[in-house]
């Protein structure tokens, strides 16, 4: 899932410092062992796409939980690009979630992240 997120962090061309501490939380609170999370850091280096990482292994659980972390990432600079809006839209079509259940999905994700903002 991290590695998934590392993708979309890359959505806009570029990873913020931001987008890294988020992704540092991310292995912290999934406790990812030393030697795995130092395999994300590594992965996180360069550029990378969907196309970079296996998304079918995910459960049915667990992809509805990227696409709204996802979401909240895309969020984590204080706005949303264009080119994440699309990796969102592709990473929904590659979890097989059906449309109008991204859409739910989506919005409330979004709404989370925008009043998550207005925390920081």
């Amino acid at each position: 899932m991290v590695k998934s997120l590392v993708a979309v962090a890359w959505a806009d061309g570029r990873m913020d410092g931001e987008e890294s501490e988020v992704i540092e939380a991310l292995l912290s609170s999934f406790e990812v062992a030393d030697a795995d999370a130092d395999h994300i850091r590594t992965f996180a280096k360069e550029p990378k796409t969907l196309d970079d990482v296996p998304l079918t292994d995910l459960s049915a659980s667990d992809r509805r939980l990227l696409l709204q972390h996802a979401v909240i990432l895309t969020y984590i600079d204080g706005e949303q690009s264009s080119e994440e809006k699309t990796v969102l839209g592709d990473l929904a079509q590659r979890l097989r979630i059906p449309e109008a259940e991204a859409k739910v999905l989506l919005q409330a994700a979004e709404t989370r992240a925008k009043a998550l903002l207005d925390l920081l």
